[in-house]
């Protein structure tokens, strides 16, 4: 796709600020979440209760580590993994206390960075030739689109999600479908600024349209109308909107976790271990489907350049600092990649720019507030564009593949089928997922068909 931005392009200053703000409302829905489900998993509540704003905080910081150690070179942000909600339950679940939990948030997520360490320092020697020779086209590409495909799920449920009444609603759909279309015709349409911030424009729209039906809905007392739920903002008004409440500190892992030295023992640290260490192989096999989709868009290799290694060791010390501040490990966001190719817009002072951005925010309650109230049906609109667009890019990537040639066909056909179907393999505590599990079915199926001659 043409560019509108490359790479190394800076974009002026009122550009850039709101180019960062449609990055990070891309990826701050999913980045948010992370921490809400641990609380629900681990029974975490008031004081005790995982930051969001932290996590946001975390996130900012390990996309400037990975901006560094790819030398600006990989426009993409890093925001929660949700791979490793498992693990992190599993640091609560066997902890001492609060303080012993987060202090293995820590731990666990020191231990996924050093597999990333070692596995670049294995690249750094070997090189990437072999990972080229194991993971063509045919396989990650249909990879690439399971990413995709497998979160559609999640952006028709929050489509059809009213926050207000907690129910599925046809107002929430036409809310979310109008988000849709805007964001869509923005893109298409849209002149120089527009066609640059499709999703800034689409979630205003879509946030207006829903806050129309639910100040309706309250006035007519008519509960299918009520789609907003706007108790994050009125909570803080609630509060008053005094100095010390406008800007607040959110609650940094590694404070909590210091109180946790004392109580912790090697059968804890065992534990951890053996939760994280190997979800984060599992994890290795989407950093390399992400950044084959993210090179494709800008078209230059990057697994090369700055090569496998500096995105390996930027993902994975981005990590250890985003969890020792947000207690989440990050991961690069298929939605950050997704809003890159739609807006045509791979400045990496883009991304520089939103992990500021989420550092200063993670101190704003009343811009997190404003997120908290965007209805889901809203972000379940945008969603299906961002994902759609992982999932196009993934079957771009096969257009030059053979498929009339049944090697390669029976190597697309068992990646989609697995990963579509929702194939995991658990043993123990550690999951592999389905993206994981269908990249490896891959691997197997054409490596096993290695042999099949190419017909005249």
């Amino acid at each position: 796709m043409k560019l509108v931005f490359d790479v190394k392009d800076k974009p002026k200053l009122g550009q850039l600020i709101v180019f960062a703000i449609q990055q990070l409302l891309a990826i701050m829905a999913a980045t948010l979440v992370v921490p809400v489900i641990i609380n629900g998993n681990a029974s975490l509540e008031g004081a005790d209760a995982m930051s969001t704003a932290a996590a946001l905080f975390g996130a900012g910081v390990g996309t400037l580590v990975y901006v560094l150690f790819t030398k600006a070179k990989s426009p993409v942000f890093l925001g929660s993994s949700f791979a490793f909600i498992g693990s992190m339950t599993a640091a609560f679940a066997g902890a001492a206390s609060v303080a012993v939990g987060y202090l293995g948030l820590i731990i666990g997520a020191f231990f996924a960075g050093l597999v990333y360490v070692v596995i670049a320092i294995v690249v750094k020697f070997v090189g990437v030739d072999w990972l080229n020779r194991l993971m063509p086209a045919v396989v990650i590409g249909p990879t690439v689109a399971i990413i995709g495909l497998s979160l559609a799920g999640n952006a028709v449920g929050d489509l059809q999600k009213s926050n207000a009444t907690g129910e599925n609603s046809v107002i929430a759909v036409l809310c979310g479908v109008v988000t849709l279309i805007v964001t869509m015709i923005c893109s298409t349409y849209g002149k120089k600024t527009a066609k640059l911030i499709p999703f800034i424009i689409g979630i205003l729209s879509g946030y207006a349209v829903a806050a129309i039906f639910t100040a309706i809905g309250y006035a007519a007392d008519i509960d299918a109308l009520k789609i907003s739920d706007f108790s994050p903002l009125t909570a803080l008004v609630a509060d008053g909107l005094r100095l010390d409440t406008f800007f607040t500190l959110p609650k940094f892992t590694f404070v909590t976790a210091l109180g946790g030295f004392k109580q912790i023992d090697g059968s804890y640290i065992g534990t951890v271990a053996a939760a994280y260490v190997p979800v984060a192989f599992v994890v290795f096999a989407e950093h390399i489907a992400d950044h084959k989709n993210i090179s494709s868009i800008i078209e230059k290799d990057l697994l090369s350049d700055p090569g496998l290694s500096r995105t390996l060791l930027g993902d994975g010390v981005g990590s250890m600092a985003g969890a020792l501040f947000g207690g989440c490990p990050n991961t690069t966001y298929g939605e950050s990649v997704a809003c890159v190719a739609i807006t045509g817009n791979a400045s990496v002072a883009t991304i520089i720019a939103a992990a500021v951005g989420a550092i200063i925010i993670s101190f704003l309650a009343p811009f997190v507030a404003f997120v908290n109230s965007i209805p889901s049906c809203v972000m379940g609109g945008v969603c299906m564009a961002l994902y759609g667009f992982i999932a196009v890019s993934g079957l771009k990537m096969i257009q030059k593949v053979d498929l009339n040639q049944n090697r390669n066909l029976f190597v697309v056909s068992a990646i989609l089928i697995a990963g579509i179907g929702g194939l995991t393999l658990t043993f123990g505590k550690v999951t592999i997922t389905s993206i994981a599990c269908a990249l490896i079915l891959g691997i197997i199926v054409n490596n096993v068909l290695s042999k099949e001659k190419t017909e005249e």
